[in-house]
């Protein structure tokens, strides 16, 4: 492909892998995991891999919509009382996801609001997310992805391999660098931050999460 081609910027996103959780309790729930690569630089980790449940999507559609204004967020697949056994329905409502997401990140008022980069780049809960946008924690929003990113690069580089096959591909990270007084902080976290940032995804990749990566 020309030079020219190479430059056009993308994003690609796909939800895959449907899994119950916490098969044969009441808790049981199924879960999607999320493959995005890109080389925008509205996003500050070129791939990233995570895993989110459709009360995750209807959440993260509200927060959107809030702050998107008279600006429409596209739908999600509709709720549904089939059995989580049911292949079809799984099959149905991951289209639907797909769908969503692939129309989420290409609108600009989107792409503008951190709860969708917290939601895509970071395991972080929702209710995690909400305190992380309002300043509640010590870590910023580029903090949280960017160690999200580090901890998760051999399990990110495998699904590149699986599913892109671009064999020069490697992980980059986009630091904020126009901004002078964050490019300390974004090109070393403090042992402190990174610490703590550390420890709260520790409580998001519980042994139940992490065994249902790919």
């Amino acid at each position: 492909s020309s030079p020219q081609q190479q430059s056009v910027e993308f994003v690609a996103v796909r939800v895959q892998d449907p899994r119950i959780q916490n098969e044969a309790s009441w808790n049981s729930y199924v879960d999607y995991k999320i493959f995005l690569h890109t080389n925008s630089k509205a996003f500050t980790a070129k791939t990233s891999c995570v895993r989110r449940r459709y009360s995750e999507f209807a959440w993260l559609k509200k927060k959107l919509q809030k702050n998107a204004g008279l600006v429409p967020i596209p739908d999600l697949p509709g709720k549904s009382f089939f059995s989580f056994c049911n292949e079809d329905f799984l099959e149905r409502r991951r289209k639907g996801l797909q769908v969503f997401l692939d129309k989420v990140v290409h609108m600009t008022v989107c792409l503008s609001d951190s709860q969708l980069h917290l939601f895509l780049q970071t395991q972080l809960p929702v209710g995690h997310i909400q305190d992380c946008i309002q300043g509640h924690t010590p870590y910023s929003v580029t903090d949280a992805i960017l160690t999200y990113a580090s901890s998760n690069q051999g399990l990110v580089q495998a699904q590149e391999d699986d599913s892109i096959k671009e064999p020069s591909l490697t992980i980059s990270y986009e630091s904020m660098e126009s901004s002078s007084s964050a490019e300390g902080k974004n090109q070393t976290l403090s042992d402190k931050h990174a610490l703590i940032i550390h420890n709260s995804l520790k409580l998001c990749l519980s042994h139940s999460i992490r065994k249902s990566f790919c």
